[in-house]
């Protein structure tokens, strides 16, 4: 009870966190005004925003299942954002209740819902963290993530809808390399990121203006595929959130354009 007082001292409900914008974008009631007014001027510039929130959310949903029935039991999803439906572990423990899950998130209102929520099976494992993808080596470390996944067994790490919040300036880099020189070979890492390549220019413009501290930042299919060079990308590498696994989807697929997410999957060497 304690830490859950110290968690909810921390929310600043003046500043738009992004696990509670995406969560009113998603339609969901866990968010304040600021959320909200953030969402509404990224949504002026980009119309389709709240589409692409529901596609990002969706190609998170096949991504897991991909994996799963390819025999990964083992996920960490990092800026998991607040429980919707279908996360992460019900995917996998609806094929294989054994499947073991931790999340992590910096958000205290998602530490909230996440402790309230995301209960597992009883023959796998659901756990959460407090950190932040800033620092990959605390999160690595942590034990409780270390007393629920074997580092010794392939497993997936999801970075879904959540690099674009890391500057350049805070080594996008490194954080990923760091994270892939913990995983065995034969693990998977899953990532999507917002990029602005297919809007047009006043739209860029618009979002440039909702966007005062820099904290977005929207990157390239290349600048994408760069971060993750170290892998071996699964076909057809670098693809729109709305074209991944399409087969799976609901049809007709909405246009990129109308999406601007990418998306990769690629597995550790």
């Amino acid at each position: 009870m304690a830490d859950r007082r110290h968690a909810l001292d921390r929310i600043d409900t003046t500043v738009a966190h992004p696990a509670r914008r995406y969560n009113y974008l998603l339609g969901g009631k866990d968010n304040f005004a600021a959320d909200r007014a953030s969402a509404e001027a990224i949504e002026a510039a980009m119309p389709t925003i709240r589409l692409a929130a529901l596609e990002n959310r969706a190609f998170l949903q096949r991504a897991v299942q991909f994996l799963a029935e390819r025999g990964i039991r083992q996920f960490l999803d990092i800026g998991t954002g607040i429980p919707s439906a279908n996360n992460t572990h019900e995917v996998a423990q609806r094929i294989d209740p054994a499947a073991r899950i931790v999340y992590v998130d910096n958000d205290p209102i998602v530490l909230t819902h996440a402790r309230a929520l995301l209960t597992s099976t009883s023959e796998g494992t659901t756990a959460y963290i407090d950190a932040d993808l800033r620092e990959p080596q605390s999160i690595l470390d942590d034990p409780e993530l270390q007393a629920t996944l074997d580092f010794t067994r392939p497993m997936a790490v999801m970075l879904v809808a959540v690099l674009h919040f890391i500057r350049d300036d805070e080594d996008p880099q490194g954080i990923v390399d760091t994270l892939i020189d913990a995983l065995p070979a034969g693990s998977y890492v899953v990532a999507s990121h917002s990029t602005w390549e297919y809007l047009p220019s006043e739209a860029i413009e618009q979002l440039e203006a909702a966007n005062p501290d820099g904290r977005f930042r929207a990157r390239t299919g290349e600048q994408l595929e760069k971060l993750f060079s170290r892998l071996d990308l699964i076909e057809p590498g670098v693809q729109s959130v709305s074209q991944w696994w399409s087969e799976q989807a609901t049809q007709p697929r909405p246009p990129i354009e109308d999406v601007a997410f990418n998306a990769i999957v690629g597995q550790v060497r």
